[in-house]
C-alpha cells in the first residue's frame, strides 16, 4: 500500500491527516476565499453589528475536491481562531443527512460538554451555540445536505468563523459567501496523476497525459479513478487509456466513464468486494465489515482494501484499528452496480453476515472484560482467532473507535425490517459491550438511541416483554436527566407492557418507578399509593428482600408528606423485613431512618434509643461509616437535649472512625427519593 490516498476527489496526496497532505491548485480560490474572510459583512456595510458568525461556501459535486479545498483553507487560517477548529460530516456517506441533533452532540463532546442523554434537537443546538457564544472557533461542516443543517448549527457570535462544504446554495442563510468549484488547472491536474503513478509514465509523453486530462474535464476524483485504472493495468500507456475513454462516448460523466472502465479491470472477486461496500452502514468500514459482506478471510478482504486505496477508491482513516472510507462520490456508483448485478437474496445475505460478524465482534469485546467468569472464558477462547482481542484495552479502543460504525449497523438492522432477530442480538450485545467498557452513565447519550431502536422492534414484532424492558431502560434515562413527567409516560407504558407480557419482573419495576417519579414530581400520596401497589406483589410472589426495601420507599413518601405516624410503621416494618433476611447492614440504615422520623415526630428520647440499637447493628454489620454517621445523629441528638458533653464524645468517636477509614468529610444517611430504584432489565434479548 503507498502512502497516497485522495481526500474529497483528488486533490490532496496523503493517507495521514489532511494537514499533512500535499495540496494542489485552488490558487485563486483559496486567495478569494481568504479575501471574503477579511471582506466587511453586509450588517457592517449598513452600520450594525454582525449577529452570527460568517458562513464561507465551498460549492461543488462529490469528487470536485471540495473537501480538501475547505481543508486547505482551515490549515492556513486556523492560527486565528484561538479556540481551534471543530469538524462535523453532515451527510452519510450514502448521502443520507445527519439528523441536526446528533451533528450538534457530536461538537459537544468535542468541546467536552456534557448533554443530557435523550435531549432534542432545539436543546441541543441551542447548548451548541452557548458552547460557541465566548469563543473564537473555526467549524467545518463538510457534506451539508441542505441550509437547514447550516442554519441550526451556525454560532450566535460573529468571532467565530463557519467554512461549509456543499453541493449547492445555502438558501436562506444571509451574507453567505459562495465558491463553487470546477476541474482543476491543467499542471494541476497532471501533477495529480503523476503522483499516484510511475511519474515517468506521464513525463514520456506529456501530450497524452494533458489529453487524459481532457477527457476527464480535469476533474479530481475522475482522474484519481484514471491513474488507478493506470495502477492495475501497469504496461498500459496513459494514451490507451484516453483513447478508451473517447471510444466511451460523451453520453455519461467522465468520472462515470473512468470508474467503469476501472472497475471492468479489477479481478471478480475483488469486484464484487468492491459492489458489496456499498451495503456497509453509515461510517469507515473495516476489515470484518469487508470479509463478512464478500464471505472471505479476514486477511484478504484487507488485501483487497489495501488494493482499493493504490488504486483510488478508498480512502484510509487515520486510526488504531484498520479503517478505511468510502468517498462520497463512489457510492452511488456501487449501489447502481448491487441493484444491476446481484440478486436480492444474495444482498439480504450478505447483510446477514455483516451483523452476524459485528455480533460475534460485540460478544467477544465484553468477555475479554469478564475475567472471573470461566464460562466467558471458555467461550472467547471458542471463537475464533481473528474474532479476539488480545487485551480488554484492545478491545476498549476497537469499541471507541468504531462506536459511529456499530450505531450505524443498528441502525441499518433495524430499519432493513426483515433482519429483526438478528437486529435485537446486536442492539442487546452492543448495551453490553458499552456498558461493561464505558459505564452506564458514559455511555448514556449512545444507550438512549440503542434503547430506542429497541422499542421500535419491539413495537413493530409486538414483543411487549422487550417494549417494556425498552421503556423503563428510556424512562430511567429521561428520570436521571431530569425529565421527570417524560419518565412517568415511559413508566405507564412499561407497565401496561409488562401486563401484557404477563412478566411480573417488569410489572414491579414499572409500579415502583412511577412511585419514585411521583415522589420525584412531589405527589407523595400517589407515590405511597404506588408503592403500596408494588409492595403487594413482591408479598405475594414472596420476594421479601424487595418488600422489606419497599416498606422503606413507602414510608419516605409519608415521611415528605409529614404523615409521621405512617411513616414509622412502615420503617418498623422495613427494619423487620431487612433482620428476616439476614441483611445487617440493611437492616441497621432502616433503624437510623426510623430514628429519624421519630426526632421528627418531636421524640428525642425514643430517637436516641433507636440510634444506639442502630449502632450495635450497624457495628455487627461491619458497616464503619454508618456508625460514624449514627454517632453524628446521636451528637446532635444531645445537643439539642442540653448535653454537650455527652455530644462531643460522640462527635469524637465519629471522626476518630472516619480517620481510620481514610474518610474526609461527614457521612450522610439519606436514602434520598431516588433510593431503590436502581434495578435494570437489560434490552432486547439475553442471548450471548
Amino acid at each position: 500500500m503507498t502512502e497516497q490516498a485522495v481526500d474529497e476527489g483528488g486533490v490532496r496526496l496523503s493517507a495521514k491527516a489532511p494537514a499533512d497532505g500535499v495540496f494542489l491548485g485552488r490558487t485563486r480560490e483559496l486567495k478569494e476565499l481568504r479575501a471574503d474572510i477579511e471582506r466587511a459583512g453586509l450588517d457592517t456595510l449598513s452600520g450594525k453589528k454582525a449577529p452570527r458568525a460568517r458562513v464561507l461556501l465551498i460549492a461543488g459535486r462529490p469528487g470536485s475536491g471540495r473537501t480538501a479545498l475547505a481543508e486547505e483553507l482551515v490549515r492556513q487560517v486556523a492560527h486565528r481562531y484561538e479556540h481551534g477548529v471543530l469538524r462535523v460530516r453532515l451527510s452519510e456517506t450514502d448521502g443520507t443527512p445527519v439528523p441536526v441533533g446528533r451533528a450538534a452532540r457530536e461538537l459537544l463532546n468535542a468541546l467536552e460538554r456534557t448533554v443530557p442523554p435523550g435531549a432534542g434537537d432545539d436543546d441541543l443546538t441551542e447548548a451548541l451555540r452557548d458552547a460557541l457564544a465566548d469563543r473564537r472557533t473555526l467549524l467545518l461542516l463538510d457534506d451539508a445536505a441542505g441550509a437547514e443543517q447550516v442554519d441550526a448549527l451556525l454560532p450566535d457570535n460573529p468571532g467565530c468563523l463557519v467554512v461549509a462544504v456543499s453541493a449547492g446554495p445555502l438558501t436562506g442563510i444571509a451574507d453567505v459567501r459562495p465558491c463553487t468549484l470546477g476541474g482543476l488547472d491543467t499542471k494541476s491536474a497532471v501533477e495529480l496523476l503523476s503522483g499516484r503513478i510511475d511519474p515517468v509514465r506521464v513525463t514520456v509523453d506529456p501530450r497524452a497525459a494533458e489529453g487524459l486530462v481532457e477527457e476527464c474535464q480535469a476533474h479530481p476524483a475522475a482522474l484519481t479513478l484514471a491513474a488507478g485504472w493506470l495502477t492495475v493495468r501497469p504496461k498500459a500507456a496513459v494514451a490507451d487509456l484516453a483513447k478508451q475513454l473517447r471510444a466511451e462516448g460523451d453520453e455519461t460523466a467522465p468520472l462515470a466513464r473512468v470508474f467503469k472502465l476501472l472497475y471492468t479491470a479489477l479481478p471478480a472477486p475483488a469486484a464484487r468486494i468492491l459492489r458489496l461496500l456499498a451495503l456497509a452502514p453509515a461510517g469507515p468500514v473495516d476489515p470484518h465489515t469487508a470479509s463478512a459482506l464478500a464471505g472471505c478471510s479476514v486477511s484478504g478482504a484487507r488485501t483487497t482494501l489495501d488494493d482499493f486505496v493504490r488504486f483510488g477508491l478508498l480512502r484510509p482513516v487515520p486510526s488504531p484499528v484498520p479503517e478505511y472510507e468510502i468517498p462520497g462520490f463512489l457510492h452511488p456508483l456501487l449501489r447502481a452496480l448491487t441493484e444491476t448485478l446481484d440478486r436480492p437474496a444474495e444482498l439480504q445475505l450478505a447483510r446477514a453476515r455483516m451483523l452476524e460478524r459485528t455480533v460475534r465482534l460485540l460478544q467477544s469485546c465484553r468477555a475479554i472484560t469478564e475475567t472471573d467468569s470461566p464460562q466467558a472464558r471458555e467461550k472467547l477462547l471458542g471463537m475464533p482467532r481473528a474474532l479476539r482481542f488480545p487485551s480488554p484495552r484492545a478491545a476498549e479502543e476497537w469499541l471507541r473507535v468504531r462506536r459511529p460504525a456499530l450505531l450505524g449497523a443498528a441502525r441499518l438492522a433495524v430499519a432493513d425490517g426483515e433482519l429483526d432477530t438478528l437486529a435485537r442480538r446486536l442492539l442487546s450485545q452492543l448495551v453490553r459491550a458499552m456498558v461493561a467498557h464505558f459505564g452506564t452513565r458514559a455511555a448514556a447519550p449512545d444507550l438512549y438511541g440503542v434503547h430506542r431502536l429497541v422499542l421500535d422492534v419491539a413495537e413493530r414484532r409486538d414483543l411487549p416483554r422487550e417494549q417494556a424492558a425498552a421503556l423503563l431502560n428510556l424512562a430511567d434515562l429521561d428520570a436521571q436527566t431530569g425529565r421527570t413527567n417524560e419518565a412517568l409516560l415511559r413508566y405507564r407504558a412499561a407497565l401496561d407492557a409488562g401486563r401484557r407480557a404477563n412478566d411480573p419482573y417488569a410489572t414491579g419495576r414499572a409500579m415502583e418507578s412511577v412511585g419514585g417519579a411521583h415522589l420525584e414530581l412531589g405527589d407523595y400520596e400517589r407515590a405511597a399509593d404506588w408503592f403500596g401497589r408494588a409492595l403487594g406483589q413482591r408479598l405475594a410472589r414472596a420476594e421479601h428482600a424487595d418488600a422489606a426495601r419497599l416498606y422503606g420507599r413507602i414510608a419516605t413518601a409519608h415521611t415528605y408528606a409529614g404523615r409521621y405516624g405512617e411513616a414509622l410503621r412502615n420503617w418498623r416494618a422495613a427494619a423487620a423485613g431487612h433482620r428476616r433476611c439476614g441483611d445487617l447492614a440493611a437492616h441497621a440504615r432502616a433503624l437510623s431512618e426510623l430514628a429519624r422520623v421519630q426526632e421528627y415526630a418531636g421524640r428525642p428520647v425514643e430517637s436516641l434509643r433507636t440510634c444506639k440499637e442502630a449502632v450495635e447493628w450497624a457495628r455487627r454489620a461491619e458497616d464503619v461509616r454508618l456508625q460514624a454517621a449514627l454517632h453524628l445523629r446521636i451528637a446532635d441528638t444531645f445537643d439539642r437535649l442540653g448535653d454537650p458533653v455527652t455530644a462531643g464524645v460522640h462527635r469524637g468517636t465519629a471522626e476518630r472512625m472516619l480517620a481510620e477509614e481514610g474518610e474526609e468529610g461527614p457521612p450522610g444517611l439519606d436514602q434520598g427519593k431516588h433510593a431503590g430504584n436502581a434495578c435494570e432489565i437489560r434490552s432486547a434479548s439475553a442471548e450471548d
